[in-house]
């Protein structure tokens, strides 16, 4: 779960934003300073929500003496018409921080209920949807956490905490062989090494590579390997062999993949399937702010 110091980060930069030095001129030229209120979050369609900690934490800030009770918890789902939250105190806190809220919180529930259509797709198959890093700059934190609302996984944060051989790495690093030797002695036990590749004929050089480690008594480099832009009939192939590795080894699936499409990939066998239209394409959950009178 993201934690509440990256939350606070996040709807501060939000907030300075939209609020510039000076604040909402607007209500504080139109709005009683001592006028309070009250207002519902409401959703217009439906979908699945993400972002309650990010509107309280907006909120939180602007002004602590605020309310801000919810209806619906994250993970949950909303029908149009359903009352989500309900803000209630200062008139004029409550319309200065509408827009960073419901930004935040159509946009993460936008994520979430693309995810859990996209892992409804696949029910049944034994396939795991995850996000990558292919992310709002700034956002990934609460975007990875609106995945997991939605039914999802994570793929890794960032470079730091996993290593993902790339066709560029291979490029750059002067091939395949070269890199998978680079890495023989590299990663310690408890970081995981992906390879990405984009042929059977390279999975065959990845997998022939760690069978030749284990045969000598040595331990496998490469923990998963990520099938690119493969049909779902050479998915299944690979899928195939992988399992008639030595060692186990995960099967990712990446590259191309859309809605039409994700199920048969889901079919032939991997592991997991990941998707970067689930955070960088979404479309905003349509949530609005009502005034209760």
């Amino acid at each position: 779960m993201t934690s509440d110091l990256e939350v606070d980060r996040i709807v501060r930069a939000c907030l300075a934003e939209d609020l510039g030095p000076v604040g909402d001129l607007t209500s504080e030229w139109t709005v009683p300073a001592g006028a309070t209120g009250t207002a519902h979050v409401v959703a217009r369609e439906a979908g699945v929500l993400s972002g309650t900690r990010s509107v309280a934490a907006a909120y939180a800030v602007l002004d602590p003496s605020l309310r801000v009770t919810w209806h619906v918890a994250d993970g949950g789902r909303v029908e149009p018409g359903t009352r989500v939250a309900t803000v209630t105190g200062s008139a004029r806190s409550i319309l200065a921080g509408e827009r960073t809220a419901l930004n935040l919180l159509g946009h993460l529930s936008g994520v979430a209920t693309r995810t859990a259509h996209v892992v409804a797709l696949v029910a049944g198959t034994g396939a795991r949807i995850v996000d990558t890093r292919k992310t709002t700059p700034g956002l990934r934190a609460l975007q990875k956490e609106a995945v997991v609302h939605g039914g999802g996984g994570n793929h890794r944060f960032g470079l730091h905490d996993a290593v993902l051989v790339k066709d560029n790495h291979i490029a750059l690093g002067g091939g395949l062989e070269a890199v998978l030797a680079r890495l023989d002695d590299r990663p310690g036990h408890l970081t995981p090494v992906e390879v990405e590749v984009d042929t059977l004929e390279q999975l065959a050089v990845v997998l022939g590579h760690d069978a030749r480690r284990v045969a000598q008594g040595r331990r496998p480099v490469v923990t998963a390997v990520l099938l690119d832009n493969m049909p779902p009939e050479v998915v299944r192939v690979g899928v195939t062999r992988v399992r008639a590795h030595p060692v186990p080894v995960l099967v990712e699936v990446s590259g191309g993949v859309s809605e039409a499409t994700v199920r048969a990939l889901a079919e032939a066998g991997p592991d997991v399937i990941s998707l970067g239209a689930l955070t960088h394409s979404v479309r905003c959950l349509d949530l609005g702010l009502d005034h209760a009178g």
